[in-house]
């Protein structure tokens, strides 16, 4: 898939993650917001990956492409994408109840940082 594509895909998943956060929060409601912070989180770390591998950066998982981002001035704040990417591993245990409700909690917050990730890719492509 092309850098441009998945951009593509990457912003219509981010709508769709913001919708439904935009949701009154029920159980229903935080555990499709917790499912698609989970897409959302692939389709942003791929497509960090795909503009990194333009720039002649290679990383090949998602910790290494957020550390290589901070490194070169991309992302900011290196604590909340390491927060993201904890969260997104804890995403698989939201059968406990408060474990998803404080992942829930913080999704705003990440939907935020992909967003302004998704920003700068659109404007230095």
């Amino acid at each position: 898939m092309s850098l441009e594509n998945r951009l593509t895909e990457f912003e219509k998943c981010l709508q769709k993650f913001e919708e439904v956060l935009n949701l009154e929060e029920n159980d229903v409601v935080r555990d499709s917001a917790i499912k698609r912070f989970e897409l959302c989180f692939e389709l942003c770390w791929k497509t960090l990956k795909d503009f990194l591998t333009e720039e002649g950066i290679i990383c090949r998982s998602p910790r290494n492409c957020f550390k290589e981002a901070f490194s070169i001035g991309i992302i900011q704040d290196e604590d909340e994408w390491l927060s993201i990417l904890e969260d997104r591993n804890l995403s698989v245990h939201t059968y406990d109840e408060a474990l998803a409700e404080g992942l829930y909690s913080r999704l705003k917050n990440h939907l935020k940082a992909m967003k302004s990730l998704l920003e700068f890719i659109k404007t230095n492509l």
